[in-house]
């Protein structure tokens, strides 16, 4: 009894303490920050080389992601966090031994399906414990940090280092405690089925065999749902690996030097077809819509802007470096947990209309990054960096709330891609107002800055653009599903809740509060 006590208890703390952890180090893996050290580089390795093999990392993590939850589903949650944790593990260590850019740009691919795998698994072991009023505001409020704190978290290693290959292995110690909890992870969770199995053994000797054959023939077609269930859910997984290998195509061949019209409407073209299949899909899961465009518009714009912003407030451009503006990384990540905490307990009828209002205070942000950067001082930075990692937290807990394990894994597989595009459509802004700048009959380096500065603020406007448009989406297609009786009418309203989504005609469907458990559930 004292055992079947505390190893739930265990596994919490060590799920929150594991996530915490283990998402910053799979969003860090993102940046490509060999460019720092190329001056640090063997004479006989371009750094061009160098660059494209870097930069595998994020391709090989937007393609593991849809993998990786279609893994976590099958064959659950403790195996794919040990075996992402060890790949990482691997590469860090044989990061210190790299010598030539193919060998680079292998071990960038094992950080990025570590990465990858680390991601859907943190969010499927959250999403299976009880206690997911705590876990689950963890989970958002980490993810929305290390999305605004990657490009910064990548590069505060790099300071005065004497070995480019620092760039390889940048955590190692990290990398080591978050596998020593993934593996504490997987022998409670090994503990905790024993247990199970034994109390389900005792139970079925005390009902007797007829009771046991009057429960196999009940089962029968619940189980046969289930398992068509899952067929469906692993295809509509599937599916998102089709825009991701896409935009993983696109990210390779830009650095073959794509004419950066080409780039801009190559993203812009991407993300069209992740909106697309947003609007169109069919989720069978209460808010599963809503989650996936909060995963679009977060993915889109938080990392990329952010990473934009940490380059331009680099010391050698201006700007206080990394040293001055690491309080307000602190702040946004402390603020981002708090504001994720308060939106998962506020009643979840308001859920929906938390999710659109946690992307507005995004767009805030975007607004804010226009105004505010560059600055000589860090303070200012407080309120960008605010707005955007407390937005994004409250969109996704918010949305999450609404979906069940399915659709969260769903709408996760759209939010990297979302990066991948998000950084293209940045990467060829700047190259053309560059271009622009280089054509100048001198261009100072004040004219260059400014580029860069421009080039901030109309990825910024474009961002700013594009949430608003997914907030319009999600609210018209919400009125329109809760019309029809579609999503929500499946339940996933908490014990005497219903959730509430404006429509003209609200179904009665809707209504579930007498179970608290959507049909997926049961």
């Amino acid at each position: 009894m004292v055992k079947a006590v505390r190893v739930p208890v265990l596994l919490d703390v060590v799920v929150g303490l594991l996530t915490a952890v283990a998402l910053p180090l799979a969003v860090v893996a993102i940046p490509n920050t060999i460019s720092i050290v190329a001056a640090l580089l063997p004479p006989d390795i371009p750094p061009v080389s160098m660059m494209r093999a870097h930069g595998l990392a994020l391709p090989a993590m937007l393609l593991t992601v849809p993998l990786a939850s279609i893994a976590v589903r099958r064959f659950r949650t403790a195996p794919v966090l040990v075996a992402g944790l060890t790949l990482l593990a691997l590469a860090d260590v044989a990061g210190g031994y790299a010598e030539s850019a193919w060998l680079v740009g292998i071990l960038r691919v094992l950080h990025g399906i570590g990465a990858g795998m680390l991601v859907p698994g943190t969010l499927a072991a959250v999403l299976e414990r009880p206690r997911k009023n705590v876990l689950l505001p963890i989970w958002a409020g980490m993810l929305a940090a290390s999305l605004l704190s990657a490009q910064a978290l990548a590069l505060w290693p790099l300071d005065k280092v004497q070995s480019w290959r620092v760039t390889l292995q940048p955590y190692p110690l990290l990398t080591g405690i978050a596998l020593a909890l993934a593996a504490a992870y997987l022998v409670l969770w090994l503990i905790r089925g024993d247990a199970e199995r034994v109390a389900a053994a005792a139970s079925a000797d005390q009902e007797g065999a007829d009771a046991d054959v009057a429960a196999s023939v009940q089962a029968g077609p619940a189980e046969d749902a289930g398992n068509r269930s899952a067929r469906a859910e692993r295809v509509r997984l599937a599916r998102t690996a089709l825009p991701s290998a896409g935009i993983a195509v696109l990210a390779i061949g830009m650095t073959f030097d794509w004419s950066p019209n080409l780039v801009v409407i190559a993203a812009a073209l991407a993300l069209v077809v992740m909106l697309g299949l947003v609007a169109t899909g069919t989720f069978e899961e209460p808010g599963g819509r809503t989650l996936a465009f909060a995963n679009v518009a977060v993915g889109l714009v938080v990392l990329p802007t952010a990473a934009q912003t940490t380059y331009l407030e680099l010391g050698g451009v201006g700007g206080p470096g990394l040293s001055g503006i690491w309080l307000p990384f602190v702040l946004a990540a402390v603020t981002a947990l708090l504001a994720a905490l308060l939106a998962a307990r506020a009643p979840l009828s308001m859920a929906f209309r938390l999710t659109n209002g946690g992307l507005a205070v995004v767009v805030a942000g975007l607004c804010a990054i226009r105004l505010l950067v560059p600055q000589p001082y860090g303070p200012p930075l407080v309120v960008p960096f605010v707005l955007l990692a407390a937005g994004a937290a409250v969109a996704l807990v918010s949305a999450l709330r609404l979906a069940g394990q399915g659709s969260a894994l769903l709408g996760l597989s759209l939010c990297v891609p979302a990066v991948m595009a998000g950084f293209l459509l940045a990467s060829g802004i700047q190259f053309l107002l560059l271009q622009e700048v280089s054509r100048s009959s001198d261009p100072s380096r004040q004219a260059v800055l400014g580029g860069f500065v421009d080039a901030l603020h109309t990825g910024a406007l474009a961002g700013g653009f594009v949430v608003v448009v997914v907030i319009v989406l999600a609210s018209v297609l919400a009125r329109r599903d809760g019309a029809s009786g579609g999503v929500f009418s499946r339940g996933g309203a908490a014990r005497g809740e219903q959730v509430v989504i404006p429509a003209p005609t609200p179904s009665p469907e809707g209504e579930d509060g007498a179970t608290g458990e959507s049909l997926t559930d049961r």
